[in-house]
């Protein structure tokens, strides 16, 4: 009899020499594909330049025809090139990795067992109805992101479809070749994932569909018409989830979110640190920027204090700056906004008479009564300049009928007069008459003149007063805004249907209420961290109580209190600086916290340099030196470059890629290295704990504290 270990071990080897067979068939299959694609491309280049030909011949004497073809052919080239080259693309990308992921399930009401291969994309071959992978945004692959086998549902375009789990299985494919089979239900302590979470901080974000776990696959899943609001800890993949749901919709429901989505993020380094993640799952197009940047494109603005000066003040306690701040940020701030507002639509226009020559043509009765009834719907500002069309049309037929009246009196005058009389008055008369009109255009600029109380005054004026002419700073902007959206409104030039916030935990009510109103849009997805937010505020953090200030359509909360990103080590660690319920981590096992306390200059750059040597020497490709501030932040660049190189991040529009670098606390956020570095310079600001939560919990495998007391 055979021994049953031994008997598990065959069938596993039998197991996996299939898959490789169905390996080697699938990426025959895509090759195939790819030469199909390149054809086609060529047969079509082929063919708009003989159809150029044919078409120049024909309409060479009709330059309208010949520029109407060739509109129409830019068209056809560009459509058929961007769809053959995405397609080329992807399967470019899927000729060394077709899928990661396998699926055996039974459909209710079928007898027959299903199996499906799950991709980066979709392969359908030429000719065929069935495909050979199925595109992991697909509904039916949402079976392989469910925790377990058994009875489970996917929703599909005809309604929900239940089905039983038999099996899935989890292939680790490289360059076209098998190198691993795993049977398992997907959860925390899987193989893969472990494997994918101990890779590099570089791979992990476009390696992370095949790691995405039931909890984060639910609310990706979930669907277009809905708010999501994710409050996450560190490395509970927010921006993961928020980036694939985007590529989730996209690909679902193209014709009504295509070109229609907004990212905003915190600043241009986490921007540029995303940028490939959409690319890399088959979309682009999608429209990505920061709050400051969506701002100022809508507002006619120099300058405004950069996000270094502000976070600068704050973390070195500038108690001044920082009740401004939390003012600012603070709903109560809103309703001053709104007296301001209302203020000014009683008291801002004071309405005049309107006279021409001394007499009333419009009463400010009538003007009063366009203000507050016939025009009272629209925009202050806009009605002012509604209103004062209408009193420029009253001018004109002043005007007008003043002029009809000079040139009536000449012509009578001209028909009473002999030829003699017209000899020697003739020209004092024409004079006169073109004196007289001359007359009424001054009068029609000096009455415009009077109209000075009309003219709408820039809305950054207006604030600046509110403001009492302090220097601008990122909270200035919102309420720029929300004045502009109340007295003028504006609208985003974009149609957004979509809009995604990352690190919304920064944001403040106001920014909020402006960006919907800007946008019109009433889905959202919103995540972020209540515990990193290290700008102080007054009563609650805006995306905790959001339903209580905005509607937004059919809304849900999703706390996840799982990280998947650092060890157990390190989310230990972070948990000690926070104050309620503590981050439960993955199963993963790593190196102790090195914890030391340096207390000499020279001291404190060995142990720095010595510190990324080792982690270098351990294969880590993303290393951060991780400060309080810009000052201290220049201060161990300084100290670290007299004896090797290392790249300083001190601004917000920085790029950073790989390697290692030097970087204050706020800028770090968002971010994740393989190994970092903290200077520790002990609890010597107003948020130290939150500060400290930030910056361990950005690494993933190995974290260093250097306790730094330099005398």
């Amino acid at each position: 009899m055979i021994n049953p270990e031994i008997e598990r071990e065959l069938l596993k080897e039998i197991e996996f020499n299939v898959e490789k067979e169905k390996l080697e068939d699938t990426i025959a299959i895509i090759n195939s594909e790819i030469k199909h694609s390149i054809e086609s491309r060529k047969s079509i280049i082929d063919y708009i330049t003989n159809h150029r030909k044919d078409n120049l011949n024909e309409y060479r004497d009709d330059e309208d025809e010949v520029a109407e073809y060739f509109d129409h052919e830019r068209y056809v080239l560009e459509e058929q090139f961007r769809f053959i080259d995405k397609r080329l693309k992807e399967l470019t990308i899927l000729a060394s990795s077709p899928y990661f992921g396998k699926v055996n399930f039974i459909e209710e009401d079928s007898l027959e067992e299903e199996q499906i291969y799950i991709g980066r994309f979709g392969v359908t071959p030429k000719d065929t109805y069935e495909p050979i992978v199925i595109d992991w945004r697909s509904p039916v692959s949402g079976l392989f992101y469910a925790g377990k086998l058994g009875e489970a549902s996917y929703r599909a375009p005809a309604g929900e479809i239940k089905a039983e789990i038999l099996k899935k299985s989890q292939l680790i494919i490289k360059k076209g070749k098998l190198m691993g089979l795993f049977d398992s239900a997907l959860d925390v302590k899987d193989e893969i994932l472990q494997m994918v979470l101990s890779s590099n901080s570089s791979d992990k974000l476009k390696d992370i569909i095949m790691t995405i776990q039931e909890e984060q696959d639910n609310l990706i899943r979930q669907s277009y018409n809905k708010t999501l609001i994710v409050d996450g800890v560190a490395g509970s993949g927010k921006t993961t989830i928020a980036l694939h749901r985007i590529a989730y919709l996209l690909y679902n429901f193209r014709n009504i979110l295509g070109d229609k989505v907004l990212i905003l993020g915190p600043n241009s380094i986490f921007m540029e640190y995303i940028s490939t993640v959409l690319p890399s799952l088959g979309e682009v197009g999608v429209k990505q920027s920061t709050f400051t940047d969506f701002a100022l494109s809508l507002i006619n603005l120099d300058e405004v204090m950069s996000l270094r000066e502000y976070m600068e003040r704050i973390i070195n306690g500038d108690e001044e700056f920082i009740k401004e701040v939390k003012h600012k940020g603070s709903y109560k701030y809103i309703k001053e906004l709104d007296e301001l507002i209302e203020d000014i639509n009683k008291n801002y226009f004071q309405p005049e008479d309107v006279k021409f020559f001394g007499e009333v043509i419009l009463h400010k009765e009538e003007i009063e009564k366009l203000f507050n009834y016939h025009f009272k719907t629209m925009h202050l500002f806009k009605r002012s300049k509604r209103i004062k069309r209408v009193i420029f049309t009253k001018i004109k037929d002043a005007r007008d009928e003043k002029i009809r009246e000079i040139e009536k009196k000449y012509k009578e005058t001209l028909s009473k007069m002999t030829p003699e009389e017209l000899n020697l008055h003739g020209s004092q008369l024409e004079y006169g008459r073109r004196n007289s009109i001359r007359n009424v255009i001054i009068e029609v600029i000096e009455e415009k003149k009077r109209l000075s109380w009309l003219k709408n005054e820039e809305i950054i004026d207006i604030y600046d007063k509110f403001n009492k002419d302090k220097p601008l700073i990122v909270d200035d902007l919102a309420p720029i805004l929300y004045l502009k959206l109340k007295l003028e409104g504006i609208t985003y030039k974009e149609d957004i249907k979509h809009v995604v916030i990352d690190e919304a935990q920064d944001y403040s009510p106001l920014q909020f209420i402006v960006i919907k109103e800007l946008t019109k849009c009433n889905n959202f997805t919103i995540v972020g961290d209540s515990n990193q937010r290290l700008i102080p505020y007054e009563d609650r953090i805006a995306m905790s109580y959001i339903e209580e200030y905005l509607k937004l359509d059919n809304l849900e909360r999703y706390p996840l209190n799982k990280s998947y990103r650092s060890t157990q080590e390190i989310m230990k660690y972070a948990n000690g600086y926070l104050d309620k319920e503590e981050i439960i981590p993955l199963v993963r096992n790593g190196e102790q916290i090195v914890e030391e306390e340096i207390i000499h200059e020279e001291e404190l750059a060995n142990k720095i340099i010595a510190a990324i040597k080792e982690l270098k020497d351990k294969g880590l490709e993303t290393i951060a030196v991780i400060c309080k501030d810009l000052n201290s932040t220049e201060y161990i660049s300084k100290l670290i470059k007299a004896k090797m190189y290392i790249k300083t991040i001190d601004r917000e529009d920085a790029i950073y890629s790989s390697g290692e670098i030097v970087i204050p606390s706020y800028l770090s956020k968002g971010l994740e290295f393989d190994g970092v570095i903290i200077i520790d310079e002990g609890n010597n600001s107003p948020n130290y704990s939150k500060m400290m939560y930030v910056k361990s919990t950005r690494a993933l495998h190995n974290l260093y504290v250097f306790k730094v007391k330099i005398k």
